[in-house]
């Protein structure tokens, strides 16, 4: 599912993600606690979930912000792994909220550039085109539509709704990622999935809503 679809369809969805733990979060949990003395075990960490907060950050500010803010999401990880809570917290949940902290600084960088692509002009039409470069067409309007949505949206209710969408947290997983409630989570994924969903105005599958 590409980034956009993934957002799209949030606003129209069938089921909840799912809301459990992942099962490796107590042998993340472990290995971190063991790398405060033994500094080598950090990179079973990086190695597992570089891939993931980088890919994040590329899909919300783009991959020459991304390499600096994974790079230093994971160094100020490593300078604070005492700090983990492993009774209380993910490993994964606690990246991305150190990764959601360096993007924040952003913030006005990412409105900026989702504005300025809401008004770009819409593809022209294309006469008996193939079906590959129909697609392509809808897939422009899609990033425009969306670009448009998420910059109406407010900053606290567009973190979790891109973590969700995006990241592929769980609920209680954002919850620990920015520090609210699983009651907050809610209602803000909901005020953004509204929002989302009144501006495409359609099914993003094709359909009617």
């Amino acid at each position: 599912m590409t980034p956009d679809v993934a957002l799209a369809t949030l606003a129209f969805p069938s089921r909840l993600p799912a809301a459990a733990v992942p099962a490796e979060a107590d042998e993340d949990g472990w290995l971190l606690e063991v790398s405060v003395g033994e500094p080598d075990r950090f990179t079973l960490i990086f190695d597992k979930y570089f891939p993931q907060v980088h890919g994040y950050v590329a899909r919300r500010l783009g991959p020459d912000v991304a390499d600096d803010l994974a790079a230093e999401t994971f160094l100020i990880a490593f300078r604070q792994r005492d700090r983990f809570d492993r009774g209380s917290g993910v490993v994964r949940a606690w990246l991305y909220g150190i990764a959601t902290n360096l993007i924040r600084r952003h913030r006005r960088d990412e409105v900026r550039a989702w504005r300025a692509l809401a008004k770009l002009p819409p593809p022209l039409p294309v006469t008996g085109a193939e079906e590959r470069i129909a697609a392509q067409v809808t897939a422009q309007g899609t990033r425009r539509e969306l670009a448009a949505a998420l910059a109406k949206v407010s900053a606290k209710d567009r973190e979790v709704l891109l973590l969700v969408a995006l990241g592929q947290l769980t609920y209680h997983e954002v919850a620990a990622a920015l520090g609210i409630a699983y009651g907050t989570v809610c209602s803000r994924l909901s005020r953004a999935r509204r929002i989302v969903r009144d501006s495409l105005g359609h099914n993003p599958t094709g359909g009617d809503a």
